[in-house]
């Protein structure tokens, strides 16, 4: 079969930076997933190979055009998210994806779903009061949540937000920790500050704490209250007993929002503790005016190597039951 070569002209360098990766990863992904040989040379991108293998390296490629002609990194969810529209025919639906922007950071990068499946949990968290979403590490669950909850707070939406995560070790005694008591519970919250502080200017957030506009607490502190008129976020919710997520949830008050996201491989609990979250989902899954959201190794976003390490502990774990 003879070989086809096609040649793509890139914009600029950074355009040709943004779409080969770091170390040329994304390059190595499309060369892996098609077949083809993708050689970068200066700001032309040779794509060779049989037909069909250039074909689809190229509209892969093309697809990806809204992120390199701006000089956005592209991510290996994204390059997936490509194939996959390619293969299902959803190519109008991954021009929606790019086009369809959440919000900027303070530092004004652009924020968006990049994954059908991210898009799906961001529809579902602005259309339902309670929205579960379990997933591994890397797929977005709690940044977008968080994003979502600063945006409807900024917009005077609600009244509160509240970031919520149950404070339980991993590995690690809080008693040895040292400070006193908020002290010592700031390292579990810390994922949810640093979300926080894409959105809302670090120096503003102690200011709003201190009003009780943000508050962001351990999950024990929740008991005994109505959380009416807030956004509500529960984080790591795989480490709440049953006990601990019944409570959370029928805290839920009028006017408000909560969104329920974990990991069911990171459980932190006692081998003999059931994790809450993992009931919730069994028994709340029929119930009407509650979305449920599944997240995948595909959709992990941050560096590649997260995907293939989650990808590799999950291979691990089937084998060894």
């Amino acid at each position: 079969m003879s070989e086809v070569l096609e040649t793509i002209q890139l914009l600029n360098q950074s355009s040709a930076i943004a779409l080969a990766g770091e170390r040329e990863e994304n390059l190595k992904t499309l060369a892996q997933q098609t077949g083809a040989a993708l050689v970068l040379r200066g700001q032309e991108l040779l794509i060779s190979g049989t037909e069909t293998q250039v074909r689809r390296a190229a509209s892969v490629v093309r697809s990806l055009k809204p992120y390199w002609k701006e000089g956005t990194s592209i991510t290996r969810a994204e390059i997936q998210t490509a194939f996959h529209a390619l293969d299902t025919q959803r190519e109008d639906e991954l021009q929606d994806l790019h086009q369809d922007i959440l919000a900027r950071t303070r530092r004004g990068e652009i924020i968006r779903a990049k994954t059908f499946k991210q898009r799906q949990y961001i529809k579902a968290v602005l259309t339902h009061d309670l929205t579960f979403c379990v997933g591994p590490a890397g797929t977005g669950k709690t940044f977008l949540a968080v994003v979502l909850a600063a945006q409807a707070l900024l917009a005077n939406q609600y009244e509160r937000l509240i970031l919520t995560r149950p404070a339980v070790e991993a590995g690690e005694k809080l008693g040895f920790l040292p400070g006193d008591l908020q002290q010592k519970i700031n390292p579990y919250l810390r994922p949810l500050y640093d979300a926080l502080y894409e959105m809302i200017d670090a120096e503003k957030v102690p200011n709003l704490m201190e009003r009780g506009v943000i508050e962001v607490a351990p999950l024990a502190y929740m008991r005994g209250r109505t959380l009416s008129n807030a956004f509500v976020i529960v984080d790591a919710a795989q480490n709440t007993t049953p006990a601990q997520m019944k409570m959370v949830l029928t805290r839920l008050g009028m006017r408000s929002r909560m969104v329920v996201t974990g990991d069911l491989t990171q459980t932190d609990l006692p081998s003999y503790q059931q994790s809450g979250l993992a009931i919730a989902h069994n028994i709340l899954r029929t119930i009407d005016g509650i979305a449920f959201c599944e997240l995948t190794t595909k959709d992990v976003v941050r560096n590649p190597l997260v995907q293939r390490i989650v990808a590799a502990y999950e291979h691990h774990e089937n084998q060894h039951g």
